[in-house]
């Protein structure tokens, strides 16, 4: 095996040019989708005056890729069905992220509606009954707890938690 190579001097890296808004905004579009609010918070952080953010952000809209009905509607889907989440958290993570409640609540009234979507206590009880397995080894009366927690945790109503807790590790 011979010596590696010995490279010259580096040559300093020209600095890259900053990113105008647009620019700026499509690139944290293109990570995931975001609400207003969220995309506009982000923009002024960067350093971009209010003006040309709000301009951006019709642009944004109205070329449809700023849409806050649309967005509540995809986080709702994913947290309901892929995450098994109660509506209470569904509607906490939309209002965090800035979409207005009647916007959030009708995202989540549209999705419940498909029939893909199993009702809160189905979605609880699968939750569950997932979960359960890795508490096997634990008394009853803490894995319970545990998973009455787990449950409280994804947004489920206390009674829901407990009943699907109860259910899914035959606590009758």
């Amino acid at each position: 095996m011979g010596k590696a190579a010995v490279a010259g001097p580096r040559r300093p890296r020209e600095p890259a040019l900053p990113l105008d808004c647009h620019e700026r905004a499509l690139r944290l579009l293109a990570v995931r989708p975001r609400s207003r609010r969220e995309l506009r918070a982000r923009l002024l952080a960067a350093g971009f005056s209010s003006d040309e953010v709000e301009e951006e952000l019709g642009r944004l809209e109205a070329v449809g890729l700023v849409d806050d009905e649309r967005y509540a509607r995809a986080v709702v889907e994913q947290q309901l069905v892929r995450r098994g989440a109660g509506s209470r958290a569904v509607l906490a993570a939309l209002t965090a992220k800035g979409v207005d409640r009647g916007t959030a609540e009708a995202a989540l009234a549209e999705v419940t509606a498909a029939e893909r979507v199993p009702d809160e206590e189905e979605r609880a009880r699968a939750l569950a009954l997932a979960r359960a397995e890795r508490l096997r080894d634990l008394p009853p009366e803490r894995a319970y707890e545990r998973l009455v927690g787990f449950l409280l945790r994804r947004g489920h109503s206390p009674e829901t938690a407990r009943a699907a807790a109860r259910s899914a590790l035959g606590l009758g």
